[in-house]
């Protein structure tokens, strides 16, 4: 769902159901729509067939691709998409902003209240706690990640260092995304064909050179991404030697994400250069996925007991009108017996007295309710109020 539907959904779900949806807020990504509701169970069972209409489908259509959640399942379920736990790539953070959008949408719509406010902001902090506690995002899962990841090895922080990238497709695409995220000093886009490039670098503040510049440009960067659809490689062995010299050989780390290569295997025989290949990232994906697979036990175990501590917090939300109804009953009755007293101090009665009668009237009222249903029960139901008694009121 576009960001632009996300209120009028918002305000149409809520109006739909005649306050029966009383909290909603709407997750939409790139492979998911969700909906996160306080409401009516009569309600809550209809959602599917109102997010058909409102997108004027039929329910069949949608209907094999719907899952619904309530009460501790649908708390794991949150606490587990903003954990990375259930998204496309194990682990990925994406989600997380995601979910926050979501949040922040709902809030402006005035479609929050306390319970979808609380439980979103535990999911924040349960998924806090696993990336802080686990392994769940901390190793490499995409040939873009693992990239940045050998680049860091060598330079450390990016921040210093200069980044070339040879060739505008979608891998290329992505690899300058993950590393534009570090904020290295320079990017660079060498392409055939410029205006390619030039659409690619109007998103990340980059430059564009040709191709045809790299023997003379080369030597200015300290890691090289290369991925073209080139049959034959356009980084030859005595180009990389020319560039090492000017550069008085200082590393490099070239990354060739190209089949067939686009570096000649022979550069990665020199001493000052990091050359990767796609087989050498693929198995450093391989390696974080099985880490990140090791994690989920983790992980799991977090949202366990958090979801536990999130249900507690909610079963004591159903007793708080009972407790307002009490003290308002408990405030309704002193403030009668104070008004009595102080009629008694008015007709100049001693304030010792009047305090005896206050504190009278009050034990009076209040145990007033629990002698009679005491008096008025019998069998099961007076063992049962004979049990509760010591606790409400016990003796000191």
């Amino acid at each position: 769902m576009s960001g632009d539907l996300v209120r009028p959904a918002l305000d149409g779900l809520r109006a739909c159901f005649n306050g029966r949806v009383k909290e909603a807020a709407i997750l939409s990504t790139c492979n998911r729509t969700e909906i996160y509701v306080a409401a009516q169970p009569d309600a809550a069972e209809h959602i599917g067939q109102w997010m058909a209409d409102f997108n004027s489908l039929d329910s069949s259509v949608i209907s094999p691709h719907l899952y619904e959640y309530s009460q501790d399942m649908a708390v794991r379920h949150a606490f587990r998409v903003a954990s990375g736990l259930d998204s496309m790539v194990l682990g990925e953070a994406q989600i997380l902003g995601q979910m926050k959008n979501a949040v922040r949408a709902a809030s402006e719509a005035g479609a929050l209240g306390t319970m979808l406010n609380q439980l979103f902001q535990k999911t924040f902090s349960v998924a806090k706690e696993v990336r802080s506690n686990t392994a769940i995002g901390q190793e490499s899962v995409s040939m873009a990640a693992a990239a940045v990841r050998m680049s860091e090895r060598v330079f450390g922080d990016l921040d210093n260092s200069k980044v070339l990238f040879v060739g505008a497709g979608e891998m290329i695409e992505l690899c300058v995304t993950h590393f534009a995220a570090h904020n290295p000093k320079q990017i660079v886009i060498a392409n055939r064909t410029i205006e390619r490039g030039e659409a690619l670098a109007s998103r990340f503040r980059a430059d564009v050179i040709k191709l045809a510049e790299l023997p003379e440009r080369i030597h200015e960067f300290d890691v090289v991404v290369s991925c073209t659809a080139s049959t034959l490689p356009i980084l030859g062995l005595g180009m990389i030697q020319s560039a090492l010299k000017h550069r008085r050989f200082q590393p490099m780390v070239m990354v060739d994400l190209a089949v067939p290569r686009d570096i000649e295997p022979e550069v990665g025989r020199l001493g000052e250069v990091y050359l990767y290949t796609v087989d050498d990232l693929g198995r450093m994906v391989q390696m974080g996925n099985d880490m990140r697979k090791a994690a989920v036990v983790e992980a799991e175990q977090i949202i366990d007991s958090s979801v536990s501590n999130f249900m507690n917090w909610l079963k004591t939300r159903e007793v708080v009108p009972v407790i307002q109804s009490l003290n308002n009953s408990a405030q309704t009755l002193a403030q009668i017996e104070l008004d009595k007293a102080r009629k008694l101090l008015a007709k100049g009665v001693s304030p010792e007295e009047a305090l005896e009668r206050l504190a009278q009237g009050l034990t009076q009222k209040y145990m007033h309710a629990p002698m009679r249903a005491l008096n008025k029960s019998q069998n099961e139901e007076r063992e049962q109020i004979l049990d509760v008694l010591p606790k409400l009121f016990p003796t000191h």
